[in-house]
């Protein structure tokens, strides 16, 4: 399964969650991660886990050019699971990494403003299922704040459109942070298990949703 994390509004955690699913699927087989971001945020955090002399748990791959519907299969050819970290912008290299998934999953935070701002991904989306009928598309909640009322009523607005909100939430953790960093994943460093746990429920409900 070919799964691509798009979103043109900054600041939404793609690369982390991208990452992370990588990290959770990476430990029941093999998992590959195509760093479509011409920022290359995933492939700096490859290198600094190198750096820290840590074990490769995944493979990534520096592919942000708009051939990658067609270079992105192969590369997963003998991948259980393959993640793409999208670019962050509406153009070429975003609709060849629809085209190339499964499943798209749109991170978005905790606010009505960022449901609004993912008009135009939603737009891509419709488009690319003319080619692609069988793509499937949901929303991630990331970043929630503990004990906040915003995330619920987010999830009850985009809840009532296409695509629909997955139910595994994602909080706003420091740990994530610290992750990065270091080139570690949460799973590393939660000393309580509650991150983990949260990755690991989002990657349980992606997997119930392959095609």
């Amino acid at each position: 399964m070919i799964v691509a994390l798009l979103n043109q509004k900054g600041g939404v955690g793609k690369t982390t969650l991208a990452l992370h699913l990588a990290g959770e699927w990476a430990r029941e087989g093999k998992c590959t991660l195509i760093d479509a971001d011409p920022q290359g945020s995933a492939l700096d955090w490859s290198e600094q886990r190198l750096k820290e002399s840590r074990p490769r748990l995944f493979g990534v791959v520096g592919l942000a050019r708009d051939t990658l519907h067609r270079e992105a299969p192969e590369l997963g050819r003998d991948a259980d699971h393959v993640v793409i970290d999208g670019p962050p912008r509406i153009g070429g290299l975003m609709r060849s990494a629809l085209l190339a998934a499964d499943l798209v999953l749109i991170p978005a935070q905790p606010s009505p403003f960022d449901g609004w701002a993912s008009g135009e991904i939603l737009k891509l989306i419709d488009e690319a299922r003319i080619f692609r009928p069988q793509l499937v598309a949901r929303f991630a909640l990331n970043r929630c704040p503990a004990r906040s009322i915003i995330a619920p009523a987010t999830a009850q607005a985009l809840a009532e459109n296409d695509p629909p909100v997955l139910a595994a939430r994602i909080g706003q953790r420091v740990a994530f942070a610290d992750a990065a960093q270091s080139g570690h994943l949460v799973a590393e460093l939660d000393g309580t298990g509650i991150v983990t746990g949260e990755i690991a429920a989002l990657a349980r409900e992606v997997e119930g949703l392959a095609p």
